[in-house]
């Protein structure tokens, strides 16, 4: 009996290091106790981040395939797994004086997140519907805790709940997806899958169901209209670092696997799945920039907002080329950084040592603290689309992608959409700086060495994006370069 050849772990090697570091904070946790080792814990988690980035970004691009063909490394991957990395790291990084002021700093944290992270690397080199389902569950299941970290907290545990209820719903709609594909093509490895579809004239009516399963199962994962209804209740009532983390990592992998996905195995059924990604791409931008009108917390504000971003993001997808994945690569870089400078600032909204959430509480703040409302502005005009701030080229390149497809109505839609939802990105830039200070007085002013350096970066990066844009554009064009080969 002939002797299966090893498999090249080296392909695999950041993933297994966060792993295993992972289970050797835990155990530091332990042997120290819960009093010492939380903060220690959180700076070695974000340590073994930025080892990890440096060991992604060591990888040379080339495309290699391991663990049985279930496992695939390449230019599309590593971009993206830097991006989830960096929003890792900065979500914990936040996330340290806020759970040591909360009380709820506990060294599982870190860990939960070390583990999560791992979960999304997994899926972003999934090649193989089932490493997909295994690299996702991984995921949700440390996501779903952590949503109700604070578990003095009724909100907190009530966002836990609900997530879990409702991706536990969405996981059974992608297995059952899963196994209609498996049933109609005869095997998940997407490899064989792109060989089998190419060969077919017309695909069977239930491998088409399946795909939609499949869709409907990663549009709940980036909150896509209509699998959104988690979205502003688990990002209100999570502890805020966490929302913080849910809002950029998360997203940016599960967008990052749907667009492997769709492009990978399923690109010949280009047709029949970009009606799919068409329509919900226009819900979620409609409904992100209608929502979020009448919204008082502002993290649920931001909630709306991530959907209508998603939504800008699969107009990139619905393109279904390599300009689309371009766009959509620079669409999740942008993202990652306004994200997490907002919720920086969000994390700031101290008074009197306790966390206020409410828009009106950000009235005057130009007056009182102008170096916070000048960073939040700045993220405000970006995530509204105006230049030259990076989020106006983030969508540029997305809408570019639509025209160059024949999207033209996509397109003007998401203009449309986009303009309607600067009224309440503008709107808090109107509170801050031409209303009056708010009745409570002004925000605490200590609110950490962490959480300023995160605003700077976070600040130059959007602000001075257009002056030297090439890393990312490069970067992003080399990687949907690997998904389209030919």
């Amino acid at each position: 009996m002939p002797i299966a050849p090893l498999p090249n772990l080296l392909a695999a090697l950041p993933e297994i290091f966060l792993a295993v570091a992972a289970m050797a904070l835990l155990i530091l946790g332990v042997f120290q106790g819960e009093a010492r080792a939380a903060k220690e814990v959180s700076w070695l988690s974000v340590v073994v981040l930025v080892v990890a980035i440096f060991m992604v970004g060591a990888q040379n691009g080339v495309r290699h395939v391991t663990l049985a063909g279930m496992f695939i490394t390449d230019g599309y991957s590593i971009f993206a797994k830097i991006l989830v990395l960096i929003g890792s790291a900065f979500s914990l990084i936040l996330s340290i004086r806020y759970n040591e002021r909360e009380n709820i700093s506990r060294f599982e944290f870190p860990v939960l997140v070390l583990l999560s992270t791992t979960g999304m690397l997994m899926m972003i080199s999934a090649n193989d519907l089932l490493a997909l389902y295994l690299g996702l569950e991984l995921q949700s299941l440390a996501l779903y805790i952590v949503a109700s970290f604070d578990r003095d907290s009724a909100r907190s545990s009530e966002a836990g709940l609900k997530y879990f209820v409702l991706g536990a719903l969405a996981s059974g709609m992608m297995l059952f997806g899963i196994s209609m594909i498996y049933g109609f093509a005869g095997s998940t490895g997407f490899d064989t899958l792109a060989a089998h579809l190419g060969g077919q004239a017309t695909p069977s009516a239930g491998l088409v169901v399946g795909i939609v399963f499949l869709i409907v199962g990663m549009a709940f994962k980036i909150s896509a209209v209509p699998f959104h209804m988690w979205t502003p209740d688990v990002y209100e009532g999570a502890p805020t670092p966490v929302t913080a983390f849910f809002s950029v990592a998360p997203k940016i992998a599960a967008m990052a696997l749907f667009v492997r996905v769709m492009v990978g195995p399923f690109h010949t059924l280009l047709f029949e799945w970009r009606q799919v990604i068409w329509a919900i791409a226009v819900a979620s931008m409609i409904l992100g920039a209608l929502a979020a009108i009448n919204q008082r917390n502002i993290k649920r504000l931001m909630a709306y907002s991530s959907i209508g971003h998603m939504g800008y993001a699969l107009i990139g997808l619905a393109a279904g080329n390599a300009i689309g994945v371009r766009g959509v690569l620079i669409y999740l870089a942008i993202y990652l950084f306004m994200n997490v400078g907002t919720f920086a600032v969000i994390l700031s909204m101290r008074r009197g040592g306790k966390m206020v959430e409410g828009i009106e509480d950000l009235a005057g703040l130009s007056r009182t603290q102008p170096a916070m409302a000048l960073a939040l502005g700045i993220f405000m005009f970006s995530l509204a689309g105006i230049p030259p701030m990076a989020g106006f080229f983030a969508k540029l390149y997305v809408f570019m992608a639509a025209i160059d497809s024949g999207l033209n109505v996509l397109a003007v839609i998401g203009v449309v959409t986009s303009v309607v939802s600067a009224y309440y990105y503008v709107r808090i830039v109107k509170l801050m700086y031409f209303d009056e200070p708010a009745a409570g007085g002004a925000f605490d002013r200590h609110i950490g060495v962490e959480v300023n350096a995160v605003l700077m970066v976070a600040s130059i990066i959007i602000m001075f994006f257009f002056l030297y844009p090439a890393p990312v554009v490069a970067g992003a064009e080399a990687a949907s370069a690997a998904l389209f080969p030919g």
